[in-house]
């Protein structure tokens, strides 16, 4: 039986070399996810009856720990594959279970283009499943469709001709399907994170998977993602907090007044240094704290025992635990990616050493959501005993 854990630590080694150069000189990290691929990493989460390994949730949180700790870039391509996996576990029917989570157990990839830049509020959808004479197919464009470029499989949410919400599952390769790699944002530079274009693209009914009374249906899914944001960003800060420590170590130089000869033993850099493991650490042990109460709410609603409000009750709570995480691991992110610098001074911003790319990875992957309705939810909850939103950033 594969240990996932054991394999995403040797994954690790192997895609943690290269990673700065890739993200300074921007080449997309196609070997690397090829690597995942023929790893068998992407069965992680898949039942054991379609021969995967149904790890636990917080055994997901630390396979995403350990490799945005290596390349963020290539966690975060990874991530809309585990958040597909948890959509089919829940909402797709057994035919269609059995088709996708057992080509993942079969070695392939999926990614999702969902968020488009049209409309008046983030999360509209305006990509059409439409007929054309006896067929159907999809009309429209995303943006942000991270991972793409390296999937086999795309999850594609759409409407159909009645509003409803859906999610088209395409090989990659079905004519009229245009993947462009122009994402140009200042961090997670190589996630492929860029358009999809959907122009006519045939469809068969078996390949559509209704959505719509899932945003009438409290769920853990939108939990199960969090998780997974708030583990890259930890992630990202350990990675920061590495090149803290071996910069204080061989690289920073005592100033003069400080009464040592070596940067070691500097007592600001050392008070630094611990600030920065305190801060990264404490917010690592809150993230798998939730991701305890999301491997709970998880196993409960798909195995059906509870119903009803007390189901309600513990998804709420679980959204709101990992609320919490995402709060704390956002703030240590940027933390320790920002002081960083007081380690080292002048010197570490030199471009050479590329540490720059932990604050850019950072601050970019931490917009992913509004954290300030974060607290918002966990405040509504506390003092009004209401529950969050119903919706998949939840």
């Amino acid at each position: 039986m594969t240990d996932y854990l054991v394999l995403a630590n040797e994954l690790a080694s192997q895609i943690q070399p290269g990673a700065a150069e890739r993200d300074a000189r921007r080449i997309l990290p196609h070997e690397q996810l090829d690597l995942i691929r023929g790893s068998g990493l992407g069965a992680a989460r898949v039942p054991v009856e379609l021969d995967g390994g149904d790890v636990s949730q917080l055994d997901v949180a630390r396979i995403f720990i350990t490799l945005a700790k290596a390349d963020p870039s290539v966690a975060q391509a990874l991530f809309p594959h585990f958040a597909t996996v948890e959509h089919l576990r829940l909402i797709a029917n057994e035919e269609q279970q059995r088709r996708y989570l057992g080509a993942f157990a079969e070695r392939q990839l999926s990614s999702g283009a969902i968020a488009e830049r049209s409309g008046k509020f983030r999360g509209e959808i305006h990509t059409r499943l439409e007929r054309d004479g006896d067929r159907l197919v999809l009309n429209g464009s995303k943006f942000y469709s991270t991972g793409c470029l390296f999937a086999d499989l795309l999850k594609i949410q759409a409407v159909d001709e009645a509003g409803n919400a859906v999610y088209v599952m395409l090989p990659a390769d079905t004519p009229g399907i245009t993947l462009l790699d122009d994402w140009d944002g200042m961090g997670q530079r190589v996630t492929a994170s860029g358009s999809t274009l959907l122009e006519n693209v045939p469809v068969l009914p078996e390949q559509v998977i209704p959505l719509a009374q899932w945003y009438q249906r409290r769920n853990y899914i939108g939990a199960s993602a969090q998780l997974i944001h708030c583990a890259i960003d930890i992630g990202i800060g350990l990675a920061a907090l590495d090149d803290a420590v071996q910069w204080s170590r061989t690289g920073a130089r005592p100033v003069r007044e400080s009464g040592v000869d070596q940067a070691r033993n500097d007592p600001y850099i050392l008070h630094t240094v611990g600030d920065l493991s305190a801060a990264i650490h404490g917010a690592e042990a809150l993230v798998e704290k939730a991701a305890l109460s999301v491997d709970l709410a998880a196993r409960t609603q798909l195995q059906g025992t509870l119903d009803g409000e007390a189901l309600d009750a513990l998804l709420a709570r679980t959204s709101i635990v990992v609320a919490e995480a995402k709060i704390a691991s956002t703030r240590a992110a940027l933390h320790v990616c920002e002081r960083l610098y007081e380690v080292g001074g002048a010197a570490t911003t030199q471009s050479r050493y590329n540490f720059d790319r932990h604050w850019r990875n950072a601050r970019t992957h931490t917009t992913h959501d509004a954290v300030a309705y974060k607290y918002k939810a966990i405040g509504d909850y506390l003092v009004n005993g209401n529950y969050p939103p119903i919706a998949f950033t939840y």
